[in-house]
Protein backbone atom coordinates (compact mmCIF):
# COMPACT_ATOMS: atom_id res chain seq x y z
CA UNK A 1 0.00 0.00 0.00
CA UNK A 2 0.89 3.44 -0.29
CA UNK A 3 2.89 5.55 2.34
CA UNK A 4 2.23 8.50 1.47
CA UNK A 5 -0.54 8.91 3.74
CA UNK A 6 1.46 8.09 6.71
CA UNK A 7 3.70 10.62 5.68
CA UNK A 8 1.79 13.63 4.66
CA UNK A 9 -0.76 12.86 7.83
CA UNK A 10 1.44 11.23 10.18
CA UNK A 11 4.76 12.24 9.68
CA UNK A 12 5.69 8.59 9.43
CA UNK A 13 8.43 7.62 7.14
CA UNK A 14 10.27 4.57 5.97
CA UNK A 15 7.09 2.00 7.21
CA UNK A 16 4.76 0.41 4.94
CA UNK A 17 0.87 0.41 5.69
CA UNK A 18 -0.55 -3.16 5.71
CA UNK A 19 -4.00 -2.16 6.48
CA UNK A 20 -6.68 -0.42 7.89
CA UNK A 21 -8.95 -1.21 10.98
CA UNK A 22 -12.53 0.73 12.22
CA UNK A 23 -13.66 -0.19 15.35
CA UNK A 24 -15.95 1.22 17.86
CA UNK A 25 -15.81 5.34 15.69
CA UNK A 26 -11.68 4.35 15.95
CA UNK A 27 -9.67 4.13 13.25
CA UNK A 28 -6.16 2.12 13.25
CA UNK A 29 -3.24 1.54 10.95
CA UNK A 30 -1.28 -1.40 10.90
CA UNK A 31 2.07 -0.51 9.60
CA UNK A 32 5.63 -2.44 9.90
CA UNK A 33 9.27 -1.40 8.73
CA UNK A 34 10.81 -2.98 5.71
CA UNK A 35 13.55 -6.12 6.87
CA UNK A 36 16.03 -4.38 4.99
CA UNK A 37 15.55 -1.02 6.68
CA UNK A 38 17.07 -2.55 10.39
CA UNK A 39 19.18 -1.14 12.13
CA UNK A 40 21.13 -1.34 15.35
CA UNK A 41 19.90 1.17 17.37
CA UNK A 42 23.04 1.57 19.18
CA UNK A 43 26.01 1.95 16.73
CA UNK A 44 23.55 1.44 13.34
CA UNK A 45 24.99 -1.05 11.88
CA UNK A 46 22.67 -2.82 9.25
CA UNK A 47 24.58 -6.43 9.78
CA UNK A 48 21.85 -7.38 11.96
CA UNK A 49 19.43 -10.04 11.99
CA UNK A 50 15.63 -9.85 13.04
CA UNK A 51 14.23 -12.21 16.46
CA UNK A 52 10.67 -11.19 16.64
CA UNK A 53 9.12 -8.33 17.63
CA UNK A 54 6.88 -6.65 19.73
CA UNK A 55 3.54 -4.70 18.96
CA UNK A 56 2.92 -1.04 19.99
CA UNK A 57 -0.34 0.34 19.80
CA UNK A 58 0.53 4.39 19.69
CA UNK A 59 -2.62 6.84 19.79
CA UNK A 60 -1.95 9.65 16.58
CA UNK A 61 -3.56 12.78 15.44
CA UNK A 62 -7.21 12.14 15.33
CA UNK A 63 -9.05 12.04 11.84
CA UNK A 64 -12.12 14.83 11.92
CA UNK A 65 -13.75 13.34 15.64
CA UNK A 66 -12.70 9.69 14.95
CA UNK A 67 -9.76 8.35 17.80
CA UNK A 68 -6.70 7.55 15.37
CA UNK A 69 -4.29 5.05 16.25
CA UNK A 70 -0.93 3.34 15.04
CA UNK A 71 -0.04 -0.51 15.88
CA UNK A 72 3.40 -0.98 14.50
CA UNK A 73 5.41 -4.48 14.69
CA UNK A 74 9.06 -3.05 16.62
CA UNK A 75 11.37 -5.71 15.29
CA UNK A 76 14.01 -7.19 17.80
CA UNK A 77 17.74 -7.70 16.44
CA UNK A 78 20.87 -9.58 17.10
CA UNK A 79 23.47 -6.93 15.68
CA UNK A 80 26.75 -8.95 14.76
CA UNK A 81 28.82 -5.70 15.80
CA UNK A 82 27.39 -5.15 18.82
CA UNK A 83 27.03 -9.07 19.63
CA UNK A 84 23.91 -8.24 21.59
CA UNK A 85 19.85 -8.49 21.25
CA UNK A 86 18.22 -4.81 21.27
CA UNK A 87 14.48 -3.67 19.76
CA UNK A 88 14.71 -1.41 17.21
CA UNK A 89 13.98 2.09 17.50
CA UNK A 90 10.56 4.19 16.62
CA UNK A 91 11.59 7.68 15.08
CA UNK A 92 8.26 8.95 15.22
CA UNK A 93 7.38 8.01 19.10
CA UNK A 94 9.38 8.24 22.39
CA UNK A 95 9.89 4.78 24.05
CA UNK A 96 8.08 5.64 26.94
CA UNK A 97 4.96 7.57 25.25
CA UNK A 98 1.95 5.76 24.35
CA UNK A 99 1.20 8.73 21.58
CA UNK A 100 3.55 10.02 18.55
CA UNK A 101 5.32 13.12 17.88
CA UNK A 102 2.74 14.14 16.13
CA UNK A 103 0.36 14.06 18.35
CA UNK A 104 2.10 15.69 20.89
CA UNK A 105 2.63 18.42 18.57
CA UNK A 106 -1.36 19.02 18.01
CA UNK A 107 -1.96 18.92 21.57
CA UNK A 108 0.49 21.89 22.03
CA UNK A 109 -1.22 23.82 19.28
CA UNK A 110 -4.43 23.20 20.58
CA UNK A 111 -3.00 24.19 24.60
CA UNK A 112 -2.18 27.64 22.54
CA UNK A 113 -6.03 28.20 23.06
CA UNK A 114 -7.96 26.00 25.38
CA UNK A 115 -7.49 24.76 28.51
CA UNK A 116 -5.60 21.64 29.41
CA UNK A 117 -9.34 19.69 30.70
CA UNK A 118 -10.54 21.08 27.19
CA UNK A 119 -8.03 20.04 24.93
CA UNK A 120 -7.68 16.62 26.56
CA UNK A 121 -11.30 16.02 26.49
CA UNK A 122 -11.00 16.75 22.75
CA UNK A 123 -8.63 14.37 22.36
CA UNK A 124 -9.88 11.68 23.98
CA UNK A 125 -7.28 10.88 27.08
CA UNK A 126 -6.49 11.96 30.32
CA UNK A 127 -5.60 15.99 31.76
CA UNK A 128 -2.48 14.65 33.26
CA UNK A 129 -1.02 13.99 29.97
CA UNK A 130 -1.44 16.88 28.18
CA UNK A 131 -0.23 18.29 31.23
CA UNK A 132 2.84 16.14 31.30
CA UNK A 133 2.92 17.36 27.31
CA UNK A 134 2.85 20.78 28.22
CA UNK A 135 5.55 20.46 31.03
CA UNK A 136 8.07 18.48 29.15
CA UNK A 137 7.80 21.40 25.97
CA UNK A 138 8.12 24.16 29.07
CA UNK A 139 11.04 22.26 30.07
CA UNK A 140 12.80 21.82 27.01
CA UNK A 141 12.27 25.87 26.18
CA UNK A 142 11.76 27.83 29.23
CA UNK A 143 13.43 25.80 32.15
CA UNK A 144 17.27 27.65 32.34
CA UNK A 145 16.45 30.82 30.14
CA UNK A 146 19.78 32.49 29.02
CA UNK A 147 21.04 35.26 31.57
CA UNK A 148 23.98 36.45 29.84
CA UNK A 149 22.46 39.20 27.49
CA UNK A 150 20.86 40.77 31.04
CA UNK A 151 21.26 44.75 30.73
CA UNK A 152 18.24 45.89 32.76
CA UNK A 153 15.66 43.51 34.96
CA UNK A 154 13.30 44.41 37.94
CA UNK A 155 12.67 42.53 40.66
CA UNK A 156 9.48 41.97 42.79
CA UNK A 157 7.16 39.51 44.78
CA UNK A 158 4.00 38.33 43.47
CA UNK A 159 0.88 36.30 46.06
CA UNK A 160 -0.12 32.94 44.22
CA UNK A 161 -1.85 31.36 46.60
CA UNK A 162 -3.63 31.36 50.06
CA UNK A 163 -1.39 31.52 53.40
CA UNK A 164 1.05 33.89 52.43
CA UNK A 165 2.40 31.78 49.29
CA UNK A 166 4.62 34.00 47.28
CA UNK A 167 6.96 33.73 44.36
CA UNK A 168 9.62 36.37 43.49
CA UNK A 169 10.10 37.42 39.62
CA UNK A 170 12.84 38.73 37.95
CA UNK A 171 11.92 40.46 34.79
CA UNK A 172 14.42 41.30 31.72
CA UNK A 173 12.89 44.56 31.17
CA UNK A 174 14.09 44.98 27.25
CA UNK A 175 12.86 41.20 25.86
CA UNK A 176 9.57 41.16 28.95
CA UNK A 177 10.36 38.02 29.67
CA UNK A 178 10.59 36.32 33.62
CA UNK A 179 13.84 35.07 33.48
CA UNK A 180 13.60 33.48 37.41
CA UNK A 181 10.99 32.58 39.60
CA UNK A 182 11.96 31.89 43.43
CA UNK A 183 10.39 30.81 45.97
CA UNK A 184 8.80 32.79 48.70
CA UNK A 185 10.30 36.29 49.15
CA UNK A 186 13.12 37.96 50.40
CA UNK A 187 17.25 37.46 50.07
CA UNK A 188 16.83 33.57 50.18
CA UNK A 189 14.50 32.97 47.20
CA UNK A 190 17.00 35.21 45.30
CA UNK A 191 20.33 32.90 46.23
CA UNK A 192 20.46 30.84 43.10
CA UNK A 193 19.71 33.36 40.46
CA UNK A 194 22.67 35.51 41.68
CA UNK A 195 24.52 32.31 41.40
CA UNK A 196 23.14 31.79 37.97
CA UNK A 197 24.03 35.54 37.02
CA UNK A 198 27.77 35.31 38.10
CA UNK A 199 27.88 32.02 36.26
CA UNK A 200 26.70 33.98 32.85
CA UNK A 201 28.58 36.81 33.24
CA UNK A 202 25.78 38.91 32.33
CA UNK A 203 26.28 42.63 32.72
CA UNK A 204 23.54 43.92 34.43
CA UNK A 205 23.78 48.32 34.19
CA UNK A 206 20.34 48.99 36.11
CA UNK A 207 17.37 46.97 38.67
CA UNK A 208 14.50 48.28 39.47
CA UNK A 209 12.72 47.59 42.73
CA UNK A 210 10.96 48.44 46.13
CA UNK A 211 12.50 50.19 48.61
CA UNK A 212 13.20 47.13 50.86
CA UNK A 213 16.00 46.74 52.85
CA UNK A 214 16.53 43.28 52.16
CA UNK A 215 16.66 44.13 48.07
CA UNK A 216 18.91 47.15 48.86
CA UNK A 217 21.94 44.66 50.58
CA UNK A 218 21.01 42.09 47.77
CA UNK A 219 21.60 44.41 44.81
CA UNK A 220 24.66 46.03 46.60
CA UNK A 221 26.26 42.42 47.82
CA UNK A 222 25.73 40.76 43.64
CA UNK A 223 25.56 43.75 41.16
CA UNK A 224 27.46 46.75 43.05
CA UNK A 225 28.21 48.60 39.27
CA UNK A 226 24.62 48.77 38.94
CA UNK A 227 22.40 51.40 38.92
CA UNK A 228 20.05 50.59 41.36
CA UNK A 229 15.89 52.43 40.85
CA UNK A 230 13.33 52.95 43.46
CA UNK A 231 10.01 51.97 41.46
CA UNK A 232 8.41 55.24 41.51
CA UNK A 233 4.89 53.19 41.72
CA UNK A 234 5.79 51.56 44.87
CA UNK A 235 7.16 55.35 46.81
CA UNK A 236 3.72 56.77 45.69
CA UNK A 237 1.62 53.12 47.16
CA UNK A 238 4.16 53.70 50.37
CA UNK A 239 2.54 57.42 50.55
CA UNK A 240 -1.08 56.35 50.15
CA UNK A 241 -0.36 53.72 52.84
CA UNK A 242 0.61 56.80 55.02
CA UNK A 243 -2.44 58.72 54.07
CA UNK A 244 -5.16 56.19 54.58
CA UNK A 245 -3.44 55.36 58.32
CA UNK A 246 -3.60 59.51 58.87
CA UNK A 247 -7.19 59.84 58.10
CA UNK A 248 -8.03 56.79 60.31
CA UNK A 249 -6.33 58.17 63.00
CA UNK A 250 -8.17 61.65 62.17
CA UNK A 251 -11.57 59.65 62.16
CA UNK A 252 -10.62 57.99 65.57
CA UNK A 253 -10.61 61.35 67.18
CA UNK A 254 -13.19 63.36 66.04
CA UNK A 255 -16.05 63.35 68.57
CA UNK A 256 -18.74 65.26 66.64
CA UNK A 257 -20.61 62.43 64.61
CA UNK A 258 -21.63 64.75 61.86
CA UNK A 259 -17.68 65.22 61.43
CA UNK A 260 -17.39 61.35 61.19
CA UNK A 261 -20.11 61.15 58.81
CA UNK A 262 -18.31 63.63 56.17
CA UNK A 263 -14.85 61.85 56.98
CA UNK A 264 -16.18 58.26 56.47
CA UNK A 265 -16.22 56.93 52.80
CA UNK A 266 -13.40 58.99 51.70
CA UNK A 267 -10.30 56.90 51.65
CA UNK A 268 -10.37 56.19 48.04
CA UNK A 269 -11.26 59.81 47.26
CA UNK A 270 -8.14 60.62 48.93
CA UNK A 271 -5.90 58.16 46.43
CA UNK A 272 -7.65 58.97 43.17
CA UNK A 273 -6.20 61.61 41.22
CA UNK A 274 -7.99 64.55 41.30
CA UNK A 275 -8.62 64.32 37.10
CA UNK A 276 -10.31 60.97 38.25
CA UNK A 277 -12.90 61.82 40.10
CA UNK A 278 -16.68 61.45 38.85
CA UNK A 279 -18.67 64.68 38.79
CA UNK A 280 -21.43 62.69 38.40
CA UNK A 281 -21.77 61.42 41.51
CA UNK A 282 -20.50 64.69 42.94
CA UNK A 283 -16.93 63.27 44.50
CA UNK A 284 -14.87 66.29 44.48
CA UNK A 285 -17.56 68.23 46.67
CA UNK A 286 -17.34 64.97 48.69
CA UNK A 287 -13.61 65.45 48.54
CA UNK A 288 -13.20 69.12 49.58
CA UNK A 289 -15.98 68.94 52.66
CA UNK A 290 -13.89 66.38 54.04
CA UNK A 291 -10.68 68.20 53.66
CA UNK A 292 -11.81 71.34 55.62
CA UNK A 293 -12.50 69.80 57.91
CA UNK A 294 -8.28 68.93 59.05
CA UNK A 295 -5.52 70.79 58.21
CA UNK A 296 -3.08 67.91 58.38
CA UNK A 297 -5.73 66.08 56.12
CA UNK A 298 -5.73 68.57 53.60
CA UNK A 299 -1.78 68.72 53.72
CA UNK A 300 -1.40 65.18 53.36
CA UNK A 301 -3.60 64.98 50.41
CA UNK A 302 -2.20 68.02 48.79
CA UNK A 303 1.69 66.68 49.40
CA UNK A 304 0.38 63.15 47.67
CA UNK A 305 -0.75 65.04 44.32
CA UNK A 306 2.82 66.92 44.56
CA UNK A 307 4.75 63.58 45.17
CA UNK A 308 4.20 62.68 41.74
CA UNK A 309 5.93 65.87 39.99
CA UNK A 310 9.18 64.25 41.39
CA UNK A 311 9.10 62.01 37.86
CA UNK A 312 7.58 64.41 35.78
CA UNK A 313 10.85 66.45 35.22
CA UNK A 314 12.63 66.95 31.94
CA UNK A 315 16.18 66.59 33.42
CA UNK A 316 17.48 65.32 37.02
CA UNK A 317 18.81 68.64 38.44
CA UNK A 318 14.92 69.74 38.17
CA UNK A 319 13.81 66.40 40.03
CA UNK A 320 16.41 66.96 43.05
CA UNK A 321 15.17 70.85 43.78
CA UNK A 322 11.37 69.58 43.75
CA UNK A 323 12.43 66.31 46.08
CA UNK A 324 14.30 68.95 48.60
CA UNK A 325 11.13 70.96 48.53
CA UNK A 326 9.01 67.84 48.97
CA UNK A 327 11.23 66.77 52.15
CA UNK A 328 11.24 70.34 53.84
CA UNK A 329 7.60 70.54 53.25
CA UNK A 330 6.74 67.84 54.80
CA UNK A 331 9.29 67.94 57.73
CA UNK A 332 7.90 71.69 58.56
CA UNK A 333 3.96 69.75 58.76
CA UNK A 334 4.92 68.76 62.56
CA UNK A 335 2.72 65.60 61.31
CA UNK A 336 4.51 62.42 62.80
CA UNK A 337 3.22 60.21 59.81
CA UNK A 338 4.66 62.64 56.98
CA UNK A 339 7.45 63.59 58.57
CA UNK A 340 8.74 59.68 58.83
CA UNK A 341 7.81 59.33 55.13
CA UNK A 342 9.99 62.31 54.85
CA UNK A 343 12.86 60.98 56.39
CA UNK A 344 12.43 57.35 54.36
CA UNK A 345 12.78 59.70 50.98
CA UNK A 346 15.76 61.33 52.21
CA UNK A 347 17.24 57.93 53.19
CA UNK A 348 16.62 56.72 49.50
CA UNK A 349 17.18 59.95 47.60
CA UNK A 350 19.60 58.61 45.68
CA UNK A 351 17.56 55.37 44.26
CA UNK A 352 14.86 57.41 43.60
CA UNK A 353 16.65 60.13 41.45
CA UNK A 354 18.44 57.37 39.98
CA UNK A 355 14.95 56.90 37.89
CA UNK A 356 16.29 59.73 35.71
CA UNK A 357 19.37 57.68 34.49
CA UNK A 358 17.69 54.63 33.73
CA UNK A 359 13.84 55.15 33.42
CA UNK A 360 12.80 52.04 34.83
CA UNK A 361 10.35 50.75 37.39
CA UNK A 362 8.48 47.38 38.16
CA UNK A 363 5.60 48.61 36.40
CA UNK A 364 5.60 45.58 33.87
CA UNK A 365 6.14 43.46 36.81
CA UNK A 366 2.56 44.62 37.87
CA UNK A 367 1.04 43.53 34.41
CA UNK A 368 3.14 40.14 34.58
CA UNK A 369 1.33 39.45 37.88
CA UNK A 370 -1.85 40.45 36.42
CA UNK A 371 -1.61 37.58 33.78
CA UNK A 372 -0.48 35.23 36.45
CA UNK A 373 -3.73 35.62 38.05
CA UNK A 374 -5.92 35.26 35.19
CA UNK A 375 -3.52 32.10 34.55
CA UNK A 376 -4.52 30.69 37.88
CA UNK A 377 -8.30 31.62 37.13
CA UNK A 378 -8.27 30.06 33.75
CA UNK A 379 -6.40 26.52 34.73
CA UNK A 380 -8.26 26.35 38.29
CA UNK A 381 -5.21 27.00 40.10
CA UNK A 382 -1.87 24.50 39.68
CA UNK A 383 -1.48 21.16 41.47
CA UNK A 384 2.00 20.88 40.59
CA UNK A 385 3.84 23.63 41.63
CA UNK A 386 7.33 22.72 38.84
CA UNK A 387 4.47 23.20 36.42
CA UNK A 388 3.44 26.02 37.67
CA UNK A 389 6.79 27.66 37.86
CA UNK A 390 7.41 26.90 34.09
CA UNK A 391 4.16 28.50 32.64
CA UNK A 392 5.25 31.67 34.63
CA UNK A 393 8.38 31.70 32.63
CA UNK A 394 7.00 30.88 29.78
CA UNK A 395 3.93 33.66 30.28
CA UNK A 396 5.74 36.61 27.65
CA UNK A 397 4.67 34.15 24.88
CA UNK A 398 0.71 33.64 25.85
CA UNK A 399 -2.06 35.74 25.95
CA UNK A 400 -4.64 35.72 29.01
CA UNK A 401 -7.76 36.80 29.44
CA UNK A 402 -9.85 36.73 32.30
CA UNK A 403 -12.56 34.23 32.85
CA UNK A 404 -15.49 33.71 35.16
Amino acid sequence: MSTSLLYHAFGIRGYQQRSIDFFEGRVCFNIEQPRKSYRCPACGSAAVHAQGHRDRFLKTVPIGLRPTFILVKVPRVICFHCERTRQVKVPFADPRRTYTHAFERYALELSKFTTIQDTARHLDVSWDVIKDIQKRNLQRRFAKPALHKLKEIAIDEVAVGKGHRYFTLVLDLRSGAVVYVGDGKGVASLTAFWRRLRAARAKVRAVATDMGKAYIRAVRENLPRAVHVFDHFHVVKLFNDKLSALRRELYRELSDDGQRRLLKGTRWLLLKNPENLDPERNERQRLEDALRLNTPLTIAYYLKEDLRQIWQQHNKTTARRILNDWIARAMATDVRILEQFAATLEEHRQGILAYYDYPISTGPLEGTNTKIQAMKRQAYGFRDHDFFKLKILAIHQAKYALVG
